[in-house]
């Protein structure tokens, strides 16, 4: 039987660089749902789709066929055969996909297919809805959350990083919103499942994150003790 981890969280939390370490840490495949939401959202974009007609998403959706692939070991995002791994991480493409995946068609299809793969995989799985929606019977569950000042200024310099011209109180605005939006919509809401174990970040590093989840696995007997 497969092993499958799910970490969920809201915005910013860290949740993908998290599981992307733990993945490898412990040789799992990782499964990042939201690159696959960022693709079906650029794919809404390109096709100039009014994403406030949740019908009008949802028939357009399923023209979209969105995948994941590993090639030599890293992942890619397929949009209808492209990779679009480089084109879905802007600001634009991230506020549209916290709409589009209040829709339970997109959600439905989308779903499927990361179901299937941690039926096949031991896999490590970040999302907004993995411990209580899409993996509800998952071995190990975690809960990543940060302050949304500590999520404001992450994304602030990462951006800053990439020489683009941000503001910190915008930011901390969208953060909000898409906060209300994940946790107030009506399918699939973000919360933190029962048997979810809870780690703040707001004061911890990437390497002290992923210390104390894989603690937590050695007490559940999923990592072999030293």
């Amino acid at each position: 039987m497969s092993i499958n981890i799910a970490i969920d969280g809201p915005a910013g939390a860290g949740k993908s660089t998290i599981a992307k370490k733990l993945s490898k840490e412990l040789s799992y495949i990782y499964v990042d749902t939201g690159a696959m939401y960022r693709a079906m959202a650029l794919f809404c974009i390109r096709e100039g789709a009014d994403i406030d007609d949740g019908q009008a998403v949802s028939d357009l959706c399923q023209k979209a066929d969105v995948k994941i692939e590993y090639r030599s070991g890293i992942q890619r995002i397929l949009l209808n055969g492209e990779d679009v791994g480089d084109k879905i991480r802007t600001e634009e493409v991230g506020n549209i996909t916290s709409k589009i995946s209040a829709y339970q068609k997109v959600r439905e299809k989308l779903t499927a297919l990361q179901q299937k793969l941690a039926r096949e995989n031991d896999v490590v799985m970040d999302g907004r809805d993995i411990g209580t929606c899409v993996l509800p019977n998952a071995q190990v569950k975690i809960y990543l959350t940060a302050s949304v000042e500590a999520r404001a200024k992450r994304r602030y310099d990462e951006l800053k990083n990439k020489g683009e011209q941000v503001s910190l109180e915008q930011i901390e605005a969208d953060i909000k919103e898409r906060d209300f939006r994940d946790m107030h919509r009506d399918v699939a809401p973000l919360v933190k499942a029962e048997d979810a174990a809870l780690i703040d970040s707001s004061d911890m590093g990437i390497s002290e994150v992923v210390t104390e989840i894989l603690v937590l696995l050695k007490k559940k007997g999923f990592v072999k003790k030293a």
